[in-house]
């Protein structure tokens, strides 16, 4: 029973990792995207898809959405609308790889956001991993000697704060919730809100070429539907801090793509603030007890008979 339960372990693992790297890859699809098309109708298009492609294959775990389920799904999806949309605006003035790493310090905000919320003080790592990624962004923000952060900077970072916010309310909501019914409702809403503040907005795409459909439908298909699905299924064989970890993985996943993809340059003081930061997710998700009280198990000397 336990060597079942530990390869399903490993599983979760392999899984959260290709989740991670899905993540990754699609800052460089939405930065690509972003040459031909609009933010909004990018997001539009890309969500519109994924509810339709996450009804159709899931629709009978989703089952019957009552009046409370919609009320409950779409406060997260008014967050996550919020969160991508900060995000993509963001990505047209900064690199896939610098965005990457500034995305991820969700994971740092995600304690102190909880602290507001509920009153409950982080842990001193969460105080340590928060300076750091101050330090971090302080290098990716330099220019020669002067501090720089441009505008696609400041929107990731309210992004992150965003998508803290979002892992919040779903640790909230998913508790008396069907997990299905809230990835539908929250990604079906987020689709709507994109549809309307797109033609409210931004002029309606006259031609969108083969390369910009190829990025839509690859974020529609894998980075929302399948990532959202799978991410779901693996968290229920680990746990949600190991599962953080992993997934923190996305930013560097991101930079990695965007040189070898977008041929991004990355100066040594950008390297240096990414690894900061990276440090930092690092920090705050470890369980330092944990590795405190580990203890190597104890060998047998082998009998020779």
């Amino acid at each position: 029973m336990t060597e079942l339960s530990n390869k399903k372990k490993y599983i979760a693992d392999i899984s959260l990792l290709f989740v991670a790297a899905v993540w990754g890859s699609g800052f460089v699809a939405v930065k690509d995207a972003l040459n031909t098309v609009t933010p909004m109708f990018l997001m539009a298009l890309r969500f519109a898809l994924a509810s339709m492609i996450l009804y159709v294959f899931l629709h009978r775990k989703i089952g019957n959405i009552v009046k409370d389920d919609f009320k409950k799904g779409s406060i997260v999806g008014i967050i996550l609308f919020l969160a991508f949309a900060a995000q993509t605006y963001g990505l047209q003035f900064t690199t896939a790889s610098k965005q990457g790493f500034l995305t991820a310090t969700y994971v740092v905000i995600v304690p102190l956001l909880y602290w507001l919320l509920y009153k409950k003080p982080p842990k001193l790592k969460a105080f340590i991993g928060s300076f750091i990624t101050i330090i971090g962004i302080g290098f990716i923000s330099l220019e020669g000697s002067t501090l720089v952060l441009n505008i696609g900077d400041l929107l990731t970072l309210v992004c992150a704060v965003f998508f803290a916010a979002h892992i919040i309310s779903i640790e909230y909501y998913a508790k008396d919730m069907n997990v299905y019914k809230l990835a539908f409702v929250q990604i079906f809403i987020a689709a709507i809100l994109f549809i309307a503040i797109a033609f409210i907005t931004e002029p309606l795409p006259a031609n969108l070429s083969t390369r910009a459909w190829v990025a839509i439908v690859y974020l529609a298909i894998f980075s929302t539907f399948a990532c959202f699905t799978i991410q779901t299924i693996a968290q229920k064989y680990t746990s949600s801090t190991h599962a953080s970890i992993i997934l923190s993985l996305e930013s560097l996943f991101a930079a990695i793509f965007g040189v070898l993809i977008l041929h991004e340059k990355m100066s040594p003081m950008i390297l240096l603030g990414c690894g900061l930061i990276f440090i930092a997710i690092l920090i705050v998700e470890i369980d330092l007890d944990v590795i405190k009280n580990f203890k190597r198990p104890t060998t047998e000397k082998s009998k020779v008979s």
